[in-house]
């Protein structure tokens, strides 16, 4: 049990996951348009055998950072290597990096990542190929979470219409798109 509990702390240390979330503390009722049963059943994944993409769409606030955390949380409880950084933050380390092979390398393999907030960030053409380049070296073999509040038609803002399409085509593979629709909760407070 100690030795489960350490790796579990390992895990979570080197997830990038700066808070816990779980899904137990979403409020379901505020929104209650979220597809809850959806959500629930892609935390319940084997990630060990089972490959599943999930893209989260909608507005600020409304609760789409929190469930991909909290999932992402579910599988390090599950002792699954898993990776939760924002594309800011992917793309700052990958322009500073001075081994970006080695980084590119685990955001393409490691079993769960989950990319937040795509679409608040217009990366540059490299930036937006290596984008690219760990979403099709992950596809068929490990899962993939996003979160982003454009819709799919509209990436083309942030990515050639090319690569658009090449990413998209990726995640839909044992993929689900999920809109979430409803208020910020942010204003709730």
């Amino acid at each position: 049990m100690a030795k489960e509990i350490k790796r579990m702390r390992y895990l979570l240390q080197r997830s990038g996951i700066k808070r816990i979330k779980r899904l137990e503390d979403f409020d379901w009722k505020f929104n209650p348009r979220l597809l809850r049963s959806e959500i629930m059943g892609f935390s319940e994944s084997s990630w060990n055998t089972e490959i599943k993409n999930l893209v989260l769409i909608g507005p600020s606030g409304v609760g789409k950072s929190h469930l991909a955390s909290a999932i992402c949380y579910k599988a390090i409880q599950k002792g699954i290597p898993t990776a939760f950084i924002s594309c800011f933050d992917l793309v700052n380390k990958l322009k500073t990096s001075t081994n970006k092979h080695t980084m590119l390398l685990y955001y393409s393999t490691v079993k769960l990542l989950c990319l937040d907030e795509l679409g608040y960030v217009f990366p540059t053409q490299e930036q937006a190929n290596d984008i690219f380049q760990i979403i099709s070296k992950r596809s068929e073999l490990v899962s993939t979470i996003v979160t982003t509040n454009l819709i799919p038609s509209h990436w083309g803002k942030i990515f050639e219409a090319s690569t658009a399409t090449a990413i998209l085509d990726r995640l839909n593979l044992n993929g689900s798109f999920i809109t979430c629709e409803g208020r910020s909760y942010r204003s709730k407070k």
